[in-house]
């Protein structure tokens, strides 16, 4: 299963990978959801939602360089968990339905790709990080796409 993973510069240095958390996914749910999109549309859809997300992770590690990162990964269906929900996805709710749980760790031997703000969306993620309505501003910046041989360069150039 293609997992998005959010995380945050300093994820970028775990030797072993990242660590299980919440994620997202195109979930039969996400499907559902979105009926017109292809897969495309849905992979990105689950992206953004792992971007988004990005800025929790990013709260929460004070001296994480404001960017979002998401760790595109494919891993065995045995290692993710998609939550049961209580009702079904309704047009209008807050977040799609693209929630999974990740409960092993993300080997970087399973990360595809690394995706990451471009320096210029800092200001704007850092605005995030202390105002929700300015989350919008920084999803406005599309995050660059990184082959995973370049994470370590990535973490380097990260920590400043």
């Amino acid at each position: 299963m293609r997992i998005y993973l959010p995380a945050t510069s300093a994820d970028l240095s775990r030797p072993a990978g990242v660590p299980p958390r919440w994620a997202h996914a195109v979930t039969a749910e996400l499907r559902r959801a979105l009926p017109d999109e292809d897969d495309e549309g849905l992979e990105a859809s689950a992206m953004l939602a792992a971007a988004d997300e990005s800025i929790v992770h990013l709260r929460a590690a004070s001296s994480a360089v404001p960017r979002r990162v998401v760790v595109a990964a494919d891993v065995a269906d045995p290692a993710v968990v998609v939550p049961q929900r209580a009702r079904p996805w309704r047009e209008g709710d807050d977040q799609l339905p693209s929630a999974v749980e990740v409960r092993a760790i993300v080997s970087w031997a399973d990360v595809v790709s690394i995706h990451v703000d471009e320096p210029v969306a800092e200001a704007d993620v850092a605005a995030a990080l202390a105002d929700d309505a300015a989350v919008d501003r920084a999803a406005e910046h599309e995050l660059l796409w990184h082959d995973i041989v370049e994470r370590e360069v990535l973490a380097r150039e990260l920590r400043g």
